[in-house]
């Protein structure tokens, strides 16, 4: 078995798209993965897909911390442990013009990708210090360093998750912890319909095809969790760059 065979990892988003990808690709790789989403029948189910003795289903709001620090203490009382964290779960609805907003609808967005990922980091950290070490990968985008018409909240909160990244890897790193970033691109998942039907900014008029499947964001990830990519530590991996791809296995 390889190098992640009986570690212990949670995955927020769990339910569909890149986190559900990534649940099947760490499972496979011998991991235990705890699933965690407000989808509770949808996580459930892959749970019951990969097996009882692999899975744990945790019905979830990332953005209520007391719930993630629920979802962390399952997963260490079933598991023994944390040992990777995937900061997943992400939202960009609803896309429109910053004057068209709502406030509450423009917060919910941060809360979830933004303040979610520190709710996961946050619950884990200790756990993970404690055993000695442990790896923290959030997806990111390359939202976080261009803004996008319509997706203003979008990048706000992903821009702040990839400096969150950086903040983790300066606190953290002498403590074993291993922080990174994964910018997968345009991946053909639910959010890609959601911003194609939105017609607003360039992305949503490109075509389907130029969308890479969720399996390749999790095989990365699951390559990201591997000390293979300890060089990487700290930064923001992006899967358009055709040299990480040669690396990590995917196609080009």
């Amino acid at each position: 078995m390889g190098e992640l065979s009986g570690k212990s990892v949670l995955i927020t988003g769990a339910s569909r798209g890149i986190g559900a990808a990534a649940a099947r690709a760490f499972a496979a790789a011998g991991a235990r993965v705890a699933l965690v989403a407000r989808s509770r029948e949808l996580v459930i189910d892959l749970a019951g897909e990969i097996g009882p003795e692999q899975a744990l289903a945790i019905p979830c709001d990332v953005s209520r911390y007391w719930e993630v620090e629920a979802a962390v203490e399952a997963t260490v009382r079933s598991f023994g442990g944390l040992d990777v964290l995937v900061n997943n779960a992400g939202v960009i609805e609803p896309i429109l013009p910053m004057a068209a907003s709502d406030p509450e609808d423009w917060a919910k967005v941060i809360e979830v990708n933004l303040i979610g990922v520190y709710h996961g980091t946050r619950a884990a950290l200790p756990v993970m210090l404690e055993a000695g070490g442990g790896t923290i990968l959030t997806i990111s985008s390359g939202a976080a360093s261009r803004p996008l018409e319509g997706w203003s909240q979008y990048c706000v909160s992903k821009a702040g998750a990839a400096m969150l990244t950086r903040c983790i890897d300066l606190e953290t790193r002498d403590g074993g912890i291993r922080a990174i970033g994964l910018s997968p691109g345009t991946v053909a998942t639910a959010m890609q319909e959601q911003i194609r039907a939105s017609g607003i900014n360039p992305v949503s008029e490109l075509d389907w095809s130029v969308h890479i499947p969720p399996e390749w964001p999790a095989r990365a990830l699951v390559w990201l969790a591997t000390s293979a990519a300890d060089d990487l530590v700290g930064t923001d991996v992006s899967l358009r760059d055709a040299a990480t791809r040669r690396r990590i296995g995917l196609e080009a």
